[in-house]
């Protein structure tokens, strides 16, 4: 089981990033998890730098073609690792997704990903 204590993560400056993920093989995602630390052991009892508002788009081969998978909002009041449902209308496999995070809970200096799963 990965580490998800706090500080054991992603961290990109400020609330705006993406990551491109490349898969071992070619996936047809069905869902994706993303995860942050919980409220129970982040030291100021916060979750500020968690993602917020993120975008989930498939890319082929070469990283071009970009497909849009989905819009999805991370609510912290939840569990830490949330899982978000694909668009279900898109029958394609892909070599690589593109996780864009948009906005963070309000943490001004920097945000922080813990884990990303895909499933496919």
């Amino acid at each position: 089981q990965p580490d998800a204590s706090p500080g054991y993560c992603w961290p990109f400056q400020g609330s705006r990033s993406e990551v491109l993920i490349r898969l071992p093989a070619l996936v047809r995602p069905i869902a994706i998890t993303v995860q942050h630390t919980s409220k129970i052991t982040a030291p100021l009892g916060t979750v500020s730098s968690a993602p917020r508002d993120f975008v989930v788009s498939g890319l082929d081969e070469e990283g071009k073609d970009e497909t849009l998978l989905g819009t999805f909002t991370y609510a912290v009041q939840k569990e830490p690792a949330q899982t978000f449902s694909l668009q279900n209308g898109i029958r394609k496999a892909f070599w690589f997704l593109k996780l864009g995070i948009q906005s963070n809970w309000g943490k001004p200096g920097y945000t922080c990903i813990y884990r990303v799963q895909v499933h496919g």
